[in-house]
C-alpha cells in the first residue's frame, strides 16, 4: 500500500511522498544518526539516535498521530524553538504528512524577535526545547495569544515511541489550558483524530514501514492530503537588512530545489552527510536534511559545529558529504593547520559545499592546499531555495557561484529593468518552481519583490548584484543592491574591496559600506577584524596598488568582531 497521496491518483506528489518513496526503496538503510547528549535518557530529549528509514517513517507517523489528537491538520501552523535533534526532524516529517506548516525559529533569537514571529505567524502550537523555555516566558502574552499549547521537545520523542499518555504540555497537563482545544473543528473530527492513532509500542518492532504495506495500512488518517501548492514551511528571513519576513514555501518549491540538487550534485543512497548546520535554516533543513532523505542517504546529525570533532569525523573514512558556511570553513582550516594537514585523510569526502554567505578566495585556496579538494560554492536564498551552483564535475573557481540549477531561470537587469549583456553588472532576477509564493500577510512587500517581463511572467528580485562571465556563463556575486556605493558617479561594489582587504596579511574579516560625503555623495569605509600587528598605512598603500583611487577606503575602523547572524551571514546594518 502506498502512502496516503501516492494511491489517490493525484497528478503530483507532495514532499512527504518523496521521502516515503526513499523509505520504501531502502527501509533498512540508516537514515538518521546522532550521538547522545550528556545524561540523556533512552527516549528523552538528547537521547542517542540510530534509526533506519523504516523506523524514522514509523516514528514520524506516530508523531503525526499525536498532532492529530490535538487537532492539528491541514493548513495549521506549528512553530518550534528547537536545536538540531531528532525531535525537529520528526516534527518536520509529521507536519508534511498532515498538510500542516512548520515555522522554525532561530535559536539565537531573543524575546523581541521570537515575539514578532509568533505574533505574525499566529501558530496554534509551539514545540520548545527545555533550554529555550526561558526566552518564551519573556514574550508578552499578546504576542503569543494564538498559541493553544506549548509542548516540550521530549513530548515529540515520547509520541514517536507510541506513548500517547497524558500530555506533558509545558503549559499544563491533560485538560489544562495548555492542551489544544477544538478550534473551529467539530467533535466528529476530534473523535476521528483520536480513533486513528497508532497502537502504542516501540516503532522499531513493526518490521517494514507501513508505507510499504508490510505492517498494514497507514496508521494516521491524514484528512486532506497536501497538494504541491500547499505550504510546507513558513521560513522567516535572516533579517540582514532589518525585520524578518515570513517566506511562504510550498511543497512544490522544496521539491524543485531538492530534485534539482539531487541531479546537480549526484546524490546517492550510499552517501553519508555530516550535518552540523542549524535545521531552522534553509541550508540545513532543505539543502541538507531534505535532500539526504529524498536520496535515501544517511544523515549524521550534530547539535552544533565543533571544529575539532568535525575534522576528526571527516577523517574517519565514512562521511562523503559536508555542507558549511564560510565561517565554519575558516575554523576548519585553522583546525586542519593545527593538525598538520593530511589530504589523504579526507579522501572519502566527495563533496564539500559552501553557501549562505560569500566564501573568501583565501579560505578557498587554504582549504584546497590542506585537503586537495575544491569547495563547491552555490547561491540561494530563503525565498528561492537554491538558484546557482558550481559544477559537481568541472572547474570551481573562487568567488564564482556557478550557473542556474535545473529548472531555474535567471536574468541580469539594470535599474530600468532592461536585460544586460554578459559581463555587465546588474540585479539578479529569478523565476522557476523553486520561487516562493510571497511574504506571509505582506501583500505590499510581495508585490514590490516581483516584476513582470514583456510576456507577463513574474520574476523575483533577489536584491543581489551579479556579473556573468561572457566566456563561461558563470556568475559572480558583487553584493546587495542596497549596498552598492556610488561615489562621484562611479559604482563601487563592496565585495571587490573586501576581497582586496582580505588579501593583505593580518586582515581576518572585512566589511565595506558607504557613508555620506558632502563632495562625492558617498565614500567607502572599511570595518576590519585584524591581528594586533596590522599596519593600517601599509594596508591602504596595498589597496591603492590594487584598486582605482575612488574604491580605496577613506577610513579603516577596527572591531573585535563583525555582527553576524546564526549562520555567519554579515549584518551590515548593525555596524556602528
Amino acid at each position: 500500500m502506498a502512502p496516503d497521496g501516492l494511491a489517490t491518483g493525484r497528478a503530483l506528489v507532495n514532499l512527504y511522498d518523496l521521502f516515503a518513496i526513499a523509505g520504501r526503496r531502502s527501509h533498512k538503510r540508516a537514515a538518521l544518526r546522532m550521538p547522545a547528549a550528556p545524561e540523556a535518557g533512552a527516549e528523552a530529549e538528547g537521547a542517542a539516535v540510530d534509526w533506519s528509514y523504516g523506523e524514522l517513517l514509523r516514528r514520524a507517523e506516530a508523531v503525526a498521530a499525536g498532532l492529530r489528537r490535538r487537532l492539528i491538520g491541514h493548513g495549521d501552523r506549528v512553530a518550534c524553538l528547537l536545536g538540531n535533534g531528532p525531535e525537529l526532524v520528526l516534527l518536520h516529517l509529521a507536519l508534511l504528512q498532515l498538510g500542516a506548516v512548520l515555522v522554525p525559529i532561530n535559536l539565537a533569537y531573543r524575546r523581541r524577535e521570537v515575539g514578532l514571529i509568533l505574533a505574525d505567524a499566529t501558530p496554534r502550537l509551539l514545540v520548545v526545547e527545555a533550554a529555550s523555555r526561558a526566552v518564551l516566558d519573556e514574550v508578552p502574552a499578546a504576542e503569543r495569544a494564538s498559541l493553544e499549547a506549548v509542548l516540550e521537545a521530549a513530548e515529540v520523542r515520547r509520541w514517536s515511541s507510541g506513548d500517547f499518555g497524558p500530555a506533558a504540555s509545558a503549559e499544563g497537563g491533560e485538560g489544562a489550558p495548555g492542551v489544544l482545544r477544538a478550534a473551529g473543528v467539530g467533535a466528529g473530527a476530534a473523535a476521528a483524530a483520536v480513533d486513528t492513532a497508532p497502537a502504542a509500542g516501540p516503532p522499531g518492532d513493526a518490521g517494514e514501514p507501513s508505507v510499504d504495506g508490510a505492517a498494514g495500512e497507514p496508521r494516521v488518517a491524514l484528512g486532506i492530503p497536501a497538494g504541491g501548492d500547499d505550504l510546507a514551511l513558513l521560513l522567516y528571513t535572516s533579517g540582514t537588512t532589518g525585520a524578518s519576513k515570513g517566506a511562504m514555501i510550498s511543497h512544490n518549491n522544496v521539491l524543485a530545489t531538492v530534485t534539482g540538487l539531487l541531479a546537480a550534485w549526484n546524490w546517492r543512497a550510499e552517501d553519508v552527510l555530516l550535518l552540523a548546520l542549524p535545521l531552522f535554516h534553509v541550508h540545513g533543513l532543505i539543502v541538507g536534511l531534505d535532500c539526504a532523505l529524498a536520496a535515501g542517504a544517511t544523515v549524521e546529525l550534530r547539535r552544533r559545529f565543533a571544529a575539532a570533532a568535525v575534522a576528526g569525523e571527516l577523517a574517519g573514512g565514512t562521511v562523503t558529504m559536508f555542507f558549511g558556511v564560510p565561517t565554519l570553513y575558516v575554523r576548519l582550516v585553522e583546525e586542519l593547520r593545527r593538525r598538520g594537514g593530511d589530504p589523504a585523510g579526507l579522501s572519502a569526502v566527495r563533496l564539500f559545499c559552501s553557501g549562505s554567505a560569500p566564501l573568501a578566495p583565501e579560505t578557498f585556496a587554504a582549504f584546497r592546499e590542506l585537503t586537495g579538494q575544491a569547495i563547491l560554492e552555490r547561491y540561494g536564498m530563503t525565498e528561492c531555495g537554491m538558484i546557482l551552483s558550481n559544477p559537481y564535475l568541472g572547474p570551481r573557481l573562487p568567488g564564482q557561484v556557478g550557473t542556474p540549477l535545473p529548472g531555474v531561470s535567471v536574468r541580469l537587469v539594470d535599474e530600468a529593468g532592461c536585460d544586460l549583456a554578459a559581463g555587465a553588472p546588474g540585479e539578479l532576477l529569478v523565476r522557476g518552481a523553486n520561487v516562493f509564493g510571497g511574504y506571509w500577510q505582506a501583500p505590499e512587500k510581495t508585490a514590490a519583490s516581483f516584476v513582470q517581463d514583456a510576456a507577463g511572467r513574474p520574476w523575483f528580485r533577489t536584491g543581489d548584484l551579479a556579473r556573468q562571465d561572457p566566456r563561461t556563463g558563470t556568475f559572480t556575486l558583487l553584493g546587495r543592491r542596497h549596498e552598492l556605493i556610488i561615489s562621484g558617479g562611479f559604482n563601487i561594489y563592496p565585495r571587490e574591496v573586501e576581497e582586496t582587504l582580505l588579501a593583505f596579511p593580518g586582515v581576518r574579516e572585512a566589511a565595506v559600506v558607504g557613508r555620506p560625503h558632502a563632495e562625492w555623495g558617498e565614500v567607502p569605509i572599511a570595518y576590519l577584524v585584524a591581528d594586533p600587528a596590522l599596519d593600517p598605512p601599509a594596508l591602504l598603500a596595498f589597496c591603492k596598488g590594487q584598486l582605482a583611487g575612488f574604491k580605496v577606503p577613506r577610513e579603516l575602523r577596527l572591531l573585535d568582531a563583525l555582527p553576524r547572524n546564526a549562520l555567519g551571514k554579515l549584518q551590515k546594518h548593525l555596524l556602528p
